[in-house]
């Protein structure tokens, strides 16, 4: 080669093995070079014995992939571009025109829009089952069931069901349950083996968005399994679908993962302290928080996560509900959340700032829970602050919004 051009393209230079450091190297890639022709027709890309293109794996997202398997205690991972993605593409993947699927009534919001909106045009029907009511789910399930989506703790209200009984009864019927394990985050509990012998769920579904991010400038998801054959089936639609993740993505969370459980206890434990303490202020007429003895299926999170922590105090994650007083009106619970300093208005949770958003629970759900006190529905999650610090910050607020 004679022209610096090409031999800025066609070096032949290759850095030497052997390299070694804390953290992975990133590999960016939709071209992916192969030696001959005949390793590129050999090449076979559902499995992770080589290379093909960009979108089917690279060593950064294959290394991320069976990281997330291990803390999920699964044996196989996709990885997706959001939280909400791979709860499509689980759907995608299991169910087809005239099939049903069951959501439980407490379910992630747009779970319950996908269903609602995308499924029902594909003739995919779909009912809402009562989460704190398993006799309700076996009830529900019938013939064309081919599905079943669990989710402890419930999105916003908190609820832990017995998943135990949950997933007994999908079991038995023979019907695909696929747990939204956002909340858990594979620490809380072994959603493959919930009671150490074997009993658990097909599919977990997981936000790497919050805890494993950490950071709140992530968006990703992951499918992990167990069976080989079911793995297949979600890769495939996985890649119909053309999901992919960007390498300084899966890099962001590939350096956050090592503190994953130091971030998630941390803001477990100061989840709970506010939550005790917002328990004695009057102006809540209920706190939802699964640790608490008073909380919808406690005894249920008892149960599964005090057996899964070797502590005995179980695992909670950073994040918990209140239902202020109905003698409050809207407008004075917006001006309560607009008043607080550190708590700062927005989605998701997991991340290094603390978050409130207000909820209008009653558009939410088909009738108002019998377990749940009247009231507007506000969530807090917890971020890195100091708990001493963000009891103040809504001491202030609710003197300032909402004095008793």
């Amino acid at each position: 080669m004679t022209d610096s051009r090409t031999a800025l393209i066609h070096h032949d230079y290759q850095p030497p093995d052997g390299f070694a450091a804390p953290q992975p190297g990133v590999f960016k890639a939709s071209t992916v070079i192969f030696p001959s022709v005949a390793a590129m027709r050999q090449r076979d890309w559902k499995h992770k014995n080589g290379y093909t293109y960009g979108l089917h794996g690279t060593p950064t997202t294959f290394l991320l992939e069976e990281r997330i398997a291990a803390l999920e205690g699964g044996l196989q991972c996709v990885l997706v571009p959001s939280g909400l993605a791979a709860i499509a593409n689980v759907a995608l993947a299991l169910l087809k025109t005239g099939d049903e699927v069951l959501i439980p009534d407490n379910a992630y919001g747009p779970n319950k829009a996908l269903a609602e909106g995308e499924l029902a045009a594909w003739g995919i029907t779909h009912q809402f089952y009562d989460a704190m009511n398993p006799a309700d789910l076996g009830a529900r399930i019938n013939e064309r069931t081919k599905l079943v989506w669990l989710e402890a703790a419930g999105s916003v209200t908190m609820e832990f069901p017995d998943l135990r009984e949950q997933v007994r009864i999908c079991k038995a019927r023979g019907v695909t349950s696929a747990l939204d394990n956002t909340w858990g985050a594979g620490l809380a509990f072994n959603a493959f083996d919930l009671d150490g012998a074997g009993l658990g769920v097909d599919v977990s579904a997981h936000a790497l968005t919050k805890y494993p991010s950490g950071g709140g400038d992530v968006l990703m998801g992951a499918v992990t399994t167990r069976d080989e054959a079911l793995h297949l089936k979600l890769k495939l639609t996985h890649m119909r679908l053309g999901f992919g993740v960007g390498a300084n993505d899966a890099e962001a969370v590939l350096r956050a993962l090592p503190s994953i459980a130091l971030r998630y206890h941390a803001q477990d434990r100061a989840a709970r302290e506010l939550a005790r303490w917002c328990a004695g202020q009057p102006q809540f007429a209920q706190v939802l928080h699964p640790a608490l003895p008073e909380a919808p299926g406690h005894a249920h999170w008892r149960q599964l996560c005090g057996a899964a922590d070797a502590r005995g105090t179980g695992a909670a994650a950073g994040i918990f509900s209140v239902l202020v007083d109905a003698r409050y009106g809207i407008a004075q619970v917006d001006a309560f959340c607009d008043a607080l300093k550190l708590f700062k208005l927005g989605y998701s949770w997991g991340g290094p700032v603390s978050l409130v958003v207000p909820y209008d629970l009653a558009a939410m759900r088909p009738g108002w829970p019998a377990h749940l006190q009247r009231g507007t529905l506000v969530r807090f999650s917890m971020g890195l602050e100091a708990v001493e610090d963000l009891r103040a910050d809504l001491a202030q607020a609710l003197a300032v919004a909402v004095p008793a």
